[in-house]
């Protein structure tokens, strides 16, 4: 997947939020938000799938530690369109992370790392970011 964006030496402290705004690319297979310490220890892959992999139309997560993936975690929740706009919240604690949708819908996901600052966050693939905000 073509990477888009990377943000690192970022501080993101518990119960803080990223919100991503941006256009999902009119002919979309898959786009992923990254975030965790580093590009090889992230706490959150989020990844709409349009139609790719095999998947339609499904959100799969995931974490990556010392090179190796954990167990996916698939949500057949999928508010997102081809060609239209999309906002994304992610935020976290000691326990989980949270994605909130459009339609406020929300994803929960462990933070299997332990992870205590958000150091690292990347787009990549069929998503044209708008904006970014940490609040």
């Amino acid at each position: 997947m073509e990477c888009g964006m990377v943000l690192t030496h970022l501080n993101v402290q518990p119960g803080e939020c990223i919100v991503v705004k941006g256009t999902v690319l009119p002919d979309a297979k898959r786009f992923a938000l990254n975030m965790g310490k580093t590009s090889s220890e992230l706490a959150l892959h989020f990844n709409p799938r349009f139609e790719s992999h095999g998947d339609t139309a499904v959100i799969v997560c995931n974490s990556l530690a010392a090179g190796e993936w954990g167990q996916e975690q698939r949500e057949p929740h999928f508010p997102f369109q081809p060609g239209q706009d999309a906002k994304v919240c992610v935020s976290f604690d000691a326990q989980e992370l949270m994605v909130t949708l459009p339609g406020e819908q929300q994803i929960l996901f462990p933070n299997r790392l332990g992870l205590e600052a958000i150091g690292f966050f990347s787009v990549e693939g069929d998503f044209r970011v708008k904006s970014i905000k940490f609040k």
